[in-house]
């Protein structure tokens, strides 16, 4: 199922400007890209229904340099990825989420900076692997959390593992490998 993402503009007087809709991370993602060859001002992607920015660019330097950590997750199931999601928005980081990984390697393309990739548990281990392989890959110096499912307790190449279902657990491991 895609999720449809509304685009703006950050004007700057502050205000904000509608710049379209897009079905799906990788229109979003391809779509900004598209707009930031025409301006200079802050584009943003935001999900629809739950209000979570996908991807923002042309970002100030202010922002850039905020100290909010910065957490991607990937998911394989929407239900899990929304709970997470407000879990560690709930706690002060900045989470993206997509489902997959054909979309997290098309959205992790447009080179954002991230503290943390989270790796959920209900894909196959093979296709946890490959994930945590691609990222290890393309972000060397950037930790993985592995949420696991009973049948496994540590993924490999992950530089964290969790049981899925251990309340406080992720919470506790996120700020861990944070250092918060």
């Amino acid at each position: 199922m895609n999720r449809e993402y509304d685009l703006f503009e950050c004007l700057p007087d502050g205000s904000t400007l509608w710049r379209g809709v897009a079905v799906g991370a990788f229109d979003a993602h391809l779509q900004l890209r598209e707009l930031a060859r025409t301006t200079v001002n802050e584009l943003f992607a935001i999900e629809v229904l739950t209000g979570e920015v996908l991807a923002r660019v042309n970002t100030p330097l202010i922002t850039q340099q905020r100290k909010i950590k910065r957490v991607f997750q990937i998911a394989y199931d929407e239900k899990f990825l929304a709970v997470r999601a407000e879990q560690l928005r709930a706690h002060g980081y900045e989470v993206r989420s997509v489902i997959g990984n054909k979309t997290a390697k098309a959205v992790l393309g447009s080179g954002q900076d991230y503290d943390l990739f989270v790796v959920g548990h209900k894909a196959p281990e093979e296709t946890r692997i490959e994930m945590v392989g691609w990222l290890k890959t393309k972000y060397p110096k950037v930790r993985i959390l592995a949420l696991n499912p009973p049948d496994c307790e540590c993924l490999d190449g992950a530089d964290y593992n969790v049981p899925q279902n251990v309340p406080g657990e992720l919470l506790s491991t996120v700020s861990a490998a944070l250092g918060w």
